[in-house]
């Protein structure tokens, strides 16, 4: 059911909504400051930052690691392309 054994699991199997947000944050302020977007702008129509963010991310072609840390101090990378296979984005 999981990519992982769920005792080696730390998190959902996907992408949280606080994950996605960071995601796009920090997408959209290196497109914003001049970075090469990853898809055709002219099929989307657009040079908002924040959009073409998104679907760099919806379409998975950003080559991103999430770190997900525990209190304890556990930490786990778990690349962006494992998450995405569950599509529970909000």
């Amino acid at each position: 059911m999981y990519p992982w054994k769920r005792s080696n699991l730390i998190g959902p199997p996907w992408l949280t909504k606080y994950e996605k947000a960071r995601i796009i944050g920090a997408r959209a302020l290196q497109l914003a400051l001049g970075a090469p977007p990853l898809i055709d702008l002219s099929k989307i129509k657009t040079t908002d930052p924040i959009i073409i963010a998104e679907e760099e991310l919806r379409r998975g072609l950003l080559p991103i690691t999430i770190r997900r840390r525990l209190p304890d101090g556990r930490v786990q990378l778990i690349p962006l392309s494992q998450l995405l296979k569950y599509r529970r984005l909000e």
